[in-house]
């Protein structure tokens, strides 16, 4: 329905054009106006976005968007809305990114986060959020408790620590109360979804639309592997020297590319190139002894933008996570096989010139541009 809706504007756009006429811009209104910086004439584009040749067919495989959401530019406006909007918790004072800050690449430096309260904080570390639709199966949080992007969206508002919507607060009815009440919600449902009900399946949706337009592509390692791709060439080139890397982070990137058996750390076994998201059959890392729990880890882009890491932010730096992999995985039902061998966790005989080659790649794929690309910036007049 929406795509005929499109195509019926297209129609009338060139009827006008035909006749001279440019067709009249919807004005934003007073409402969103005196709140944001919004433009509805000018409309930041988040559902067709250009991407690298080599997030062709291989990667699109991988996307989780359900068919139930289809992508569209003015409902992941409003997901940006809702992303930076302090008056979605009850007290005025946090935001979906307090916690997922844009310059640290939507994460928090805080090992966990504060929410409504500096009394309470989170009981996981804020995972990074870029290329998060390139996970499979869909599942989100470390824990992978819940099925899609969209049902994740919304647990932060029930939460009594983050948003605090709790039963105590009217729960997610008193959240849709407040927005109804504000001058430019209403404005921004009727422009994104025909009406102005507020409703949570609604909030669910343009916030996971939002949230799958952060795709990384823009690191240093983009631009190297963009001169040398090829999808006839071995393993797509993605073990092959790039031109704008040094030395130590071309070694780096060999030891991350190569499985063990050919001289490498084999981490592109779990963390797929070219998204670096998790692979769908990957288990847990063997962070402690006994562990039965399956966590997710987020694509490992712009990692080094900000610690610490790991579900629970043990680690402070990219050195610490690297020796870890080196020396400290340990046995457990949920253990992922390629972290075992011969029975027992796997201890990678990686010098102290390899291991800083690693931290050096793994800096490689920090992407500055989405950690400034407005499009994903706090809307809101301050």
């Amino acid at each position: 329905m929406r795509d005929l809706k499109r195509l019926a504007v297209a129609v009338i756009v060139l009827a006008l054009a035909a006749c001279g006429r440019e067709p009249a811009r919807p004005a934003t209104p007073p409402g969103v106006a005196a709140a944001t910086t919004l433009d509805f004439a000018h409309v930041d584009h988040y559902a067709a976005a250009p991407l690298p040749a080599y997030f062709d067919e291989k990667v699109t495989a991988l996307d989780n968007s359900p068919a139930s959401n289809p992508a569209d530019d003015r409902v992941a406006t409003l997901g940006r809305v809702l992303f930076h909007d302090l008056r979605l918790s009850t007290n005025n004072r946090t935001s979906c990114a307090a916690c997922h800050q844009q310059r640290f690449g939507f994460t928090d430096p805080m090992r966990f986060s504060n929410g409504i309260s500096t009394a309470g904080t989170t009981d996981f570390h804020a995972m990074r959020l870029g290329n998060l639709r390139y996970w499979q199966p869909g599942t989100m949080f470390w824990d992978r408790r819940v099925i899609s992007a969209e049902t994740q969206a919304s647990h932060p508002l029930h939460s009594v620590v983050e948003m605090g919507w709790g039963q105590n607060m009217g729960g997610i009815d008193g959240l849709i109360r407040k927005m109804s009440a504000t001058p430019y919600y209403p404005e921004l449902f009727a422009w994104a979804f025909g009406s102005a009900t507020v409703t949570e399946p609604r909030i669910q949706r343009a916030l996971a639309q939002f949230l799958r337009a952060m795709v990384s592509h823009h690191s240093r390692w983009d631009t190297g592997y963009a001169q040398v791709f090829s999808t006839a060439a071995l393993n797509r080139a993605l073990d092959v020297d790039l031109p704008n890397f040094t030395a130590q982070e071309n070694r780096g990137r060999h030891l991350f590319m190569a499985g063990v058996d050919q001289g490498g750390a084999g981490c592109a076994g779990c963390h797929l190139p070219p998204t670096f998201a998790l692979a769908a059959n990957a288990r847990s890392n063997g962070l402690d002894a006994g562990e039965t729990r399956l966590f997710k880890a987020p694509s490992l882009r712009s990692v080094g933008l900000t610690g610490p890491y790991m579900h629970d932010g043990r680690f402070t730096t990219l050195a610490e996570v690297v020796e870890f992999y080196a020396t400290g995985v340990r046995d457990g039902p949920a253990l992922d096989p390629r972290l075992r061998e011969r029975g027992a966790p796997r201890r990678l005989a990686l010098s102290a010139a390899d291991r800083a080659a690693l931290v050096a790649f793994l800096k490689t794929l920090d992407d500055t541009a989405l950690a400034t690309d407005p499009r994903f910036g706090d809307p809101f007049r301050r």
